[in-house]
């Protein structure tokens, strides 16, 4: 976490300092983007930098919480709310469509994710916990689904909630490699969901 300084800054700074890390990881790899441009991009001394940060791990790590955060935004609140209204695999579509409307809507974005995608350490470090909160979101939604009897109660809500979630990041690392998202994209997303609902409906 940024150290109290950075949060005592006026808003302005703070997200120009945002901005400038958006710019560089953005177009660099972790390991290759370098402080001292963030810095001048951010009209900041080096020295002022780690006056707010630990180090730049610090900065990555804050600015891919903001990033989760806005993604989860993205999820059709009133709809989650108000569950009770809607089919177990109409919230399982709108969960999916969710994390692709933030793809498309935010380009800017999408190349640090596809960045930290390949590197496998940094990403589990980064979003071991974000995967963990995601699991337990799909296993209380498939629980949801069981006591509504449209999910087989054979099924084991833990377990499948981490597999809807390993699906879910491959999903978006085939359809984003191109590093866009078009809607045809859909025929794709309605695929992988026909598949989970046919292997997952009570018959």
């Amino acid at each position: 976490m940024p150290k109290d300084t950075f949060f005592n800054l006026p808003k302005e700074k703070q997200e120009r300092i945002i901005e400038a890390a958006i710019d560089e990881f953005a177009t660099h790899p972790f390991h290759q983007a370098r402080v001292t441009v963030i810095a001048e991009q951010a009209g900041i001394a080096v020295g002022s930098f780690y006056q707010y940060f630990e180090d730049k791990k610090d900065l990555y790590k804050y600015l891919m919480g903001l990033l989760v955060e806005k993604k989860l935004s993205y999820i059709n609140s009133d709809m989650v709310k108000n569950k009770d209204k809607y089919d177990f695999f109409q919230l399982l579509r709108e969960v999916y469509l969710s994390g692709f409307r933030f793809a498309k809507e935010n380009p800017r974005l999408l190349p640090i994710g596809l960045m930290l995608a390949n590197d496998k350490e940094l990403y589990r470090e980064i979003f071991g916990e974000y995967e963990d909160q995601s699991a337990e979101f799909f296993q209380q939604l498939l629980e949801y689904g069981q006591v509504q009897g449209a999910i087989d109660p054979a099924i084991n809500p833990k377990i499948m909630g981490k597999m809807l979630t390993g699906m879910l990041y491959s999903l978006t690392d085939f359809i984003m490699e191109d590093g866009k998202f078009d809607l045809d994209d859909m025929k794709i997303i309605d695929q992988m969901l026909y598949f989970i609902e046919n292997g997952l409906r009570k018959k």
